[in-house]
């Protein structure tokens, strides 16, 4: 059976998310109950993130690229090369939990622990926005080689949030027997951390996530090194097929849930769809919080 649970520990900075978003008495009596899940403070959008009208080349494969820090902090994210601000904190509570868990609490690591799918019951909700602040937080871990994957097939937007060009990606990998899947991974100048872009665009993205030489061929991705974390950036799951699908892959799922915006039925329903998943937590995303740190107040979030 799948575990819900929340991220962080009762001693975290955050609000607790039962407070206002009380799932627990939502669904008591229920045959599963989903405990609260951890807050994560919304970024502040007044600046978004700069797209010039200048294309840029596509990438040589395996090519460092640059990631460009300036649009990522006028956007909201945290940087690795920056002295840590509150949410850079927050991100690191919610980090240690998804390593701990990947490394084995109990002395047994959790099967595909080291693989973390990043979903949302509906689009504008953050998944993305976490996904990426979530890498870039581990690749501060010097022992860490962190894979952010751009799985949001049918709306990729990684490579344009880090002012990167296109190149070939997952899709690619999988379409195409010939190649090699870690030939499509690109290293960025932000140590320890790679992108695998979403690559070429197709019709077929369920069919081909679901084939067996797409488990063999993510499998081969992760046993690359024995310290690489693979994040997956996932579609919404009540919006494309592939979320389920990669849900049977990944070891861990953080399941983000935007304050004040998605229902307990979306949840619920986003929840039995991404079953294959053993290990399910919640992240609470958009919050801001009163001074006194007693209840919340404004809540907006970051469109995807």
């Amino acid at each position: 059976m799948n575990k819900y649970s929340s991220i962080g520990s009762s001693g975290s900075l955050l609000e607790r998310a039962a407070e206002k978003f009380d799932f627990a008495a939502a669904l008591r009596g229920a045959a599963t109950e989903f405990p609260e899940a951890e807050a994560v403070p919304a970024p502040d959008n007044s600046q978004p993130v700069r797209d010039t009208d200048t294309p840029k080349a596509p990438i040589v494969r395996g090519e460092t690229v640059a990631v460009d820090r300036v649009a990522l902090a006028e956007a909201g994210f945290i940087l690795p090369d920056q002295r840590p601000g509150p949410l850079a904190e927050e991100f690191r509570i919610v980090k240690r939990q998804l390593l701990l868990r990947a490394a084995g609490e109990g002395g047994t690591p959790l099967k595909n622990g080291r693989m973390i799918l990043v979903c949302s019951a509906n689009p504008d909700e953050g998944k993305t926005f976490c996904s990426v602040n979530l890498a870039l937080s581990m690749s501060r871990e010097t022992d860490l080689d962190i894979v952010l994957v751009d799985s949001d097939l049918n709306n990729p937007e990684i490579a344009k949030l880090m002012g990167i060009g296109d190149g070939p990606g997952l899709i690619d990998a999988l379409s195409d027997p010939a190649i090699d899947i870690e030939s499509c991974v690109t290293p960025t100048d932000i140590p320890n951390l790679s992108i695998l872009r979403s690559g070429r665009r197709t019709d077929d993205a369920t069919e081909l996530l679901a084939s067996q030489r797409t488990s063999a061929k993510i499998e081969g991705l992760l046993s690359h090194s024995p310290t690489r974390i693979v994040i997956f950036d996932s579609p919404p799951a009540l919006s494309a097929s592939p979320a389920s699908v990669l849900a049977m892959l990944a070891g861990q799922t953080v399941m983000v849930v935007k304050a004040d915006t998605t229902s307990e039925a979306e949840l619920r329903e986003a929840l039995g769809l991404l079953d294959g998943c053993d290990d399910i937590q919640l992240l609470l995303n958009g919050v801001t919080f009163t001074p006194n740190g007693k209840r919340f107040s404004t809540y907006y979030g970051y469109g995807e």
